[in-house]
């Protein structure tokens, strides 16, 4: 069957490839020819609001940017003389909720340039006292006004950097990739002010191509989008260019700059040295090895530690750059995020942070996660080359990670036993090799072909990854996206039927494809995608092997009525299955839901889901066979446990879900969402939750917690709440709050009961001077952390942190008694100080 399922897959990316070379033959020329002529342009009907329309020519031809003699003072005023020379963008549409609508408010966008700089000015008009602004922090500023561009400076349709402005100035810069969406965790420098005035607020801007990726000269068109965001009219955008509901996609709608001539084409150096000074404490047992008494443990300080790094950047050409790390790490700055971990049967997915990692991580981005960073853990130092040559586009990434020779990956048994250090001596002050290939080939007008290939080395783990992918307009609503991978792995893998790992060879396969369709009111989405059980991707993230999923998602909106109280209705029906590699059904799910847009940006869904969901026992522990029997009673200590308790290898449930879903901003001042899920009759894996919720099942309350497995059903509570508000300009606040709690249906036992309560404020002294405080708990593991954060960020690069971090246990129990121990008791807390310094120079 296996083959069978190799054969198909084979075939259908045949079939695709054909497709892309039928499409290649049958569309323009790829990127940066000529926007149309004129006349052609004029005749292009686009097919936008209740009735279609002409582009304007001042649209449809290049705006010619004027080249600045002098540049102008960035101060947000606009009462720069050279102003007056610059290219002028007008003449709005309301592009949400309204459809290419007049919209609310005027907005003139403003374009110059000079050798090294690309400015822009904006008057956003508006009533006295109207306009929302705070000192906020950067990439934060959406519950603001805002105004901005999203610049294709490859014209090719696929890619554009994006440069939005609240009306103080504050910057929010990402990169924007059609198909993938925006990724706001990369920071570009670039100097912007702005003011606020009795007409509304304008805005200055100056961005230096060298922190731009770009092709310019004679004849090189970038393409250009220009937005602002009016919050009070519900969530108003309005676009420079009119956008139709009636095709997919952003870049395939934008407008086109020209003129961009004789920019310096200097290669510049950034060097960004970072030292952390950190002191940490960690609670250790009080008492000597082997003493006998009552353990309360003590805080152990260690000495004052002193990690340095680098950063390098070297801008080989504007379109091609090398960067280079040393010991990245800014762990203390942003900790990860709590989540419910109980009953969770595979990976929790969390974001890359570090800056180096984050720097051209779109070209890197395929439909399977075959590369995370986060994978890299901690890195002696790594080396990356990226860029864009005509229509190629390559990166290449290599690293060291001493983290998987570190004694933190040995179970605390083999680090604190001194006769089975020997077993790991091997193992300890090694490194892991990792390596990354990335291709990608552009034709046609918005199509892609690309290749990836990836390499893991660690003692007895080696893993390689390779395959091809691909993303096609088939028509103005249409694009099919597609990956195929193989692996091989020389490593550990667990044999249900031995019940042990076994060391040996791997080969496996992986898929995804995906058909997305959208227009004014019906869209749908097709997605499909598969894993083999070896499939491995030890730089990449996969969270199941040994499963296929298809989906289904129909959605059907209607006609926005901007000046109504529902401004739109909403309805949406998803379907889903899987099954494993043996033709084995696991989960189908059947989920419609309906919604409503309302005004002062409130929305409301509803929605109910059935699914079925089977386990099988090899997914969880060792495999029944006649040739190798086990024991299922929980009674019989000479033969080894089954995955499942009593005689049925499987289990089963029909589930019910009833979900409802809200938020709303009411005010500048304070927004708040909320969700609400009733799930009845879903699993509980009977994995237990730690000393507070031990295992619940029948098979665990009969004979112990050592019993095989004995998953079944249950009702569960899923709630996520959110509460922000606002007091001042400068000043904000958040409080979330997260519960699950499970109940069996068979013993009416709590299977857990989690709550984590997460409060987080800011005060912004300046656009670049903060102070922070952030308060996480959680009840299931008893857990307060605290970190206490104040920050200088002028610039991407430049930074100074002061910070405390503090971790403790409230009725919690003891690490060396188990005991439980009422009151707060403190695990750990650290001090540091972590700085870096952008050096900038151009050759």
């Amino acid at each position: 069957m296996l083959m069978n399922w190799i054969k198909r897959a084979a075939w259908l990316c045949v079939l695709i490839f054909a497709q892309a070379l039928i499409l290649s033959a049958q569309v323009a020329p790829a990127s940066n020819t000529p926007a149309p002529t004129s006349s052609s342009a004029e005749s292009k009907i686009l097919p936008t609001g209740k009735a279609a329309f002409s582009l304007p020519p001042e649209k449809s031809q290049p705006v010619k940017i004027p080249r600045f003699e002098k540049p102008p003072v960035i101060d947000g005023k606009l009462d720069d003389e050279v102003w007056k020379s610059a290219a002028v963008f007008k003449d709005f549409y309301q592009v949400r909720p309204g459809d290419n609508l007049a919209p609310s408010q005027a907005s003139e966008a403003l374009i110059g340039y000079d050798s090294k700089f690309l400015y822009l000015a904006f008057r956003a008009h508006d009533e006295p006292g109207k306009v929302r602004a705070t000192i906020a922090k950067r990439d934060n500023i959406f519950d603001d006004d805002f105004i901005g561009v999203y610049l294709d400076t490859y014209n090719d349709k696929r890619k554009a950097f994006e440069f939005f402005f609240n009306p103080l100035g504050v910057q929010a810069d990402a990169v924007r990739t059609e198909g993938s969406g925006e990724d706001f965790s990369v920071d570009f420098v670039h100097e912007s002010k702005g003011v606020v005035t009795e007409q509304g607020y304008t805005v200055e801007v100056a961005i230096p191509f060298k922190s731009l990726r770009y092709e310019a000269g004679r004849d090189k068109l970038w393409g250009l989008h220009v937005f602002r965001s009016i919050k009070r009219f519900n969530d108003e955008l309005d676009s420079w260019m009119p956008l139709s509901r009636e095709r997919t996609g952003t870049l395939s709608q934008e407008g086109y700059i020209a003129g961009l001539e004789n920019l310096s084409t200097e290669r510049t150096l950034e060097i960004i040295p970072s030292l952390t000074i950190s002191e940490t404490g960690k609670r250790v047992s009080s008492l000597p090895v082997g003493a006998a008494g009552l353990d309360t443990g003590r805080i152990l300080n260690k000495p004052i530690e002193l990690d340095p790094g680098v950063n390098v950047k070297f801008q080989l050409t504007p379109t091609v750059t090398l960067d280079f790390t040393y010991n990245p790490d800014f762990a203390q700055i942003e900790a990860d995020q709590l989540v419910v971990t109980a009953n969770q049967r595979f990976p929790i997915f969390f974001e890359e942070k570090r800056p180096f990692f984050l720097e051209g991580k779109d070209i890197f981005q395929t439909p399977i996660l075959a590369v995370h960073t986060r994978a890299i853990v901690d890195p002696d130092y790594a080396a990356k080359l990226t860029g864009k040559v005509g229509r190629n586009t390559f990166g290449l990434l290599a690293a060291s990670d001493n983290f998987p020779g570190g004694l933190s990956v040995f179970p605390e048994e083999i680090r604190n036993n001194p006769a089975a250090r020997p077993s790991i001596e091997r193992f300890l002050d090694k490194n892991a090799t990792i390596g990354v290939l990335r291709l990608k080939r552009d034709f046609g007008k918005e199509n892609t072909l690309g290749v990836i290939a990836t390499t893991y080395n660690f003692i007895e783990r080696h893993n390689h990854l390779g395959g091809f992918d691909g993303r096609f307009r088939l028509d103005p609503k249409t694009t099919l996206s597609f990956q195929v991978l193989g692996t091989n792995s020389r490593r550990f893998f667990y044999n249900p039927d031995l019940n042990r790992n076994v060391y040996r060879t791997g080969n496996a396969f992986a898929y995804r494809l995906t058909v997305d369709s959208g227009g004014r009111h019906f869209g749908y989405n097709f997605n499909g995608e598969g894993y083999t059980r070896d499939y491995r991707a030890d730089v990449g993230f996969i969270s199941r092997t040994n499963t296929n999923r298809q989906g289904w998602f129909l959605r059907y909106n209607t006609e926005p009525k901007p000046k109504a109280d529902i401004v739109q209705f909403r309805y949406q029906l998803q379907a889903i299955t899987s099954f494993d590699w043996q033709g084995r059904s696991q989960r189908t799910d059947f989920q419609p839901m309906f919604g409503l847009n309302l005004q002062r940006q409130t929305f409301l869904t509803i929605g109910y889901r059935r699914a079925y969901e089977r386990l099988i026992e090899e997914e969880f522990g060792k495999k029944r066979t006649v040739a190798r029997p086990c024991d299922f009673t929980g009674q019989n200590n000479a033969l080894p446990p089954c995955g499942f308790f009593g005689p049925d290898s499987e289990r089963s449930t029909f589930k019910s879900s009833v979900i409802a879903v809200i938020g709303s901003t009411p005010s500048k001042k304070y927004s708040f969402f909320a969700q609400i899920v009733r799930d009845l009759h879903v699993f509980d894996f009977d994995f237990g939750a730690g000393r507070k919720f031990p295992r619940v099942s029948p098979a665990a309350l009969q004979f112990g917690q050592g019993a095989p497995l004995d998953p079944g059903p249950g009702n569960l509570w899923n709630i996520q709440t959110s509460f922000s508000y606002k007091p001042t300009d400068a000043l904000r606040a958040s409080l979330d709050y997260t519960k699950q709690r499970l109940v069996r249906n068979d013993t009416h036992r709590v299977a857990f009961d989690e709550n984590i309560f997460a409060f987080r404020t800011t005060y912004q002294f300046t656009r670049f001077t903060f102070v922070r405080a952030r308060v996480d708990y959680s009840t299931l593991r008893s857990n307060l952390r605290g970190q206490f954060l104040l920050g200088w960020t002028p610039n991407p690069g430049t930074a100074f942190y002061a910070g405390y971090n503090d971790d403790m246990t409230r009725n919690g129990f003891s690490p060396f008694t188990g005991q439980l121990e009422p009151g707060f008791r403190r695990n750990g807390r650290s001090f540091f100080i972590k700085m870096s310094y952008l050096f900038r120079r151009s050759f």
